[in-house]
């Protein structure tokens, strides 16, 4: 069983961010160590182009055994490629990839129970892949924009007088980990458009960290949550 960390050298707004101390441990450090520490994984291996990153990752428990090459580094590369490239690459090694779970520097909240609740959801449905998922906090088919006029519109209005409790909930992407099989990987479609299931977190354990204030707030939240689960 395989973890893959994709991370670049390359971080723009918050510079070298993931080895940036979080609360006093490098950014990556901290997710390698919920991989490990899971006891799920035979590899927690790191895609990076970056020999800094490289380091702190194998201190901390990781596996590089390849660089991520120039053409996948850039700002506008996308995951799959790289997430295919990884693959190819343990595959050539010699290590067996049947299903593979694809997590983040900045995914400081995933617990260990997470990702076994994820694989367990995987294995037991006929999905392709298992996303971390968290509901809107306002109900979307109620958005507005504002037209050329200035005025507000409903981008439905058809639910102008609907009763937010008969809405539904409505999930986004809470960008924590993805479970999928190998074949999914390789040639499958885009996790959003493939046979998925949701395993829904808690907002508080689903926070971006792209800006300063990301970061800060981030900060905060972690310390809180670890104070309570003492």
């Amino acid at each position: 069983m395989v973890a893959l960390v994709p991370a670049r050298g390359g971080s723009k707004r918050i510079p070298r961010k993931n080895i940036k101390p979080f609360r006093g441990t490098p950014l990556i450090a901290r997710v390698v160590d919920t991989l490990v520490g899971s006891g799920l994984f035979d590899q927690v291996v790191v895609s990076t182009d970056d020999d800094e990153i490289a380091a702190i990752a194998e201190e901390a428990g990781a596996q590089v055994p390849f660089r991520r090459p120039p053409e996948l580094s850039g700002d506008h590369a996308g995951t799959r490629p790289v997430i295919q490239h990884a693959i190819n690459e343990l595959i050539a090694a010699g290590v067996a990839v049947e299903e593979l779970c694809v997590s983040y520097p900045a995914a400081v909240f995933v617990s260990g129970q997470d990702l076994s609740t994820g694989l367990d959801l995987l294995r037991s449905s006929d999905a392709q892949f298992v996303m971390t998922a968290a509901s809107f906090p306002a109900p979307v088919k109620r958005a507005l924009t504002v037209g050329e006029d200035g005025l507000a519109r409903m981008l439905w209005p058809e639910f102008a007088l609907s009763r937010s409790q008969d809405l539904g909930e409505v999930y986004h992407d809470a960008g924590q980990f993805y479970w999928g099989t190998r074949d999914a990987w390789q040639t499958g479609p885009s996790v959003l458009t493939a046979r998925t299931v949701l395993h829904v977190l808690p907002h508080w354990q689903v926070q971006d960290i792209d800006t300063p204030e990301d970061w800060e707030r981030a900060e905060l939240i972690h310390q809180l949550a670890e104070g309570l689960t003492r």
